[in-house]
């Protein structure tokens, strides 16, 4: 909202135009860069999945009730918060996808 001209009020203060400003470098922390991703996606084809995963990997192969949460709480466990324990899930859920699609295709 811009200023009134008026002395009292939620806008108070004389108008002007407001000066553009360019992002800080700080605003872009936390960001993924191509090389970055890059070199992640190579290092996983190298190394593999850690034990973790594969445990995770395999409770999404037996299924069976409330698979979900299991896998959910043994994530939490390892990782930490609610937020990295659903995206870790999620990813071992897409990578486990992509798997059975390949075997498919073969």
């Amino acid at each position: 909202m811009s200023s009134t001209g008026i002395a009292i009020g939620l806008n108070k203060g004389y108008p002007v135009t407001k000066k553009e400003v360019a992002a800080r470098p700080a605003s872009r922390k936390g960001r993924t860069t191509k090389r970055t991703k890059f070199v992640r996606e190579v290092i996983r084809e190298v190394a593999g999945l850690m034990p973790y995963e594969k445990r995770i990997l395999d409770m999404i192969k037996t299924g069976g009730t409330s698979a979900e949460k299991r896998i959910y709480k043994f994530s939490k466990k390892r990782l930490g918060t609610h937020k990295r324990a659903l995206q870790k899930r999620e990813e071992m859920k897409a990578y486990y996808a992509a798997l059975r699609a390949k075997q498919a295709a073969q």
